[in-house]
Order: C-alpha cells, then structure tokens, then sequence
C-alpha cells in the first residue's frame, strides 16, 4: 500500500504589496465611499480611509500599480490627495455637505 503526498508549491508566489498612508480630503460616510470607490483598481489590495483623520491607508502591489496611479484615480472623482489636487469642474458637483474646501466638516446625518 502506497502512500501518496500532495504539496502545494508556493509557485504561485504570493503578490507582493506595499502599504502607505497619505491625507484625502473629506468629510462624512458619503466622500469615505467615494473615497474607497475610486480605489478600487487592479493593483491595490484595499484602501481604507479614516473620516476623522482624513488619512487613507492602501494596501497595493507595485508591480501593478503606483500610489501616483491611485491619487489620480481619487483627484478625479472629487477628493484633493496630499499630492493631487481634484479638478475644480468635479469638485463642484459633488453635495453641498461633501464641499470640504469650503465647508470642512459641515456634514450631520
């Protein structure tokens, strides 16, 4: 009687990610999923942004992805980044509550 053993290579190398934290700015639940929505890219495991803090930390792979790639992608729907400044036109369509040039913090739902 044989015996037989199955081992899983780790061929199948696990992705290799990096993790950074930078400042988006926002102000309630409604820009976090914007925020967090904007994120979701090929590349980047996760991205969880603090409403209080106003800091994001990604999860994201480099071989995939850059930071740079990510704070466009969030510039674009809206939201200013420590190194991306959100175009004026789309800025200005987001809610009133959301305006957090002008208004930091006005949101009470």
């Amino acid at each position: 009687m044989g015996v037989m053993l199955f081992t899983l290579s780790a061929s199948a190398q696990k992705s290799k990610t990096e993790k950074v934290i930078f400042k988006v700015y926002g102000n309630c639940p409604q820009c976090q999923s914007r925020i967090t929505d904007a994120c979701d890219l090929k590349g980047v495991k996760s991205a969880e942004w603090d409403v209080d803090t106003k800091m994001m930390t990604l999860i994201y792979n480099p071989n995939k992805i850059t930071v740079d790639k990510v704070q466009d992608a969030i510039a674009a729907s809206g939201h200013d980044t420590e190194t991306k400044k959100a175009p004026d036109e789309v800025y200005s369509k987001l809610p009133d509550c959301c305006l957090y040039r002008e208004k930091p913090n006005t949101h009470h739902d």
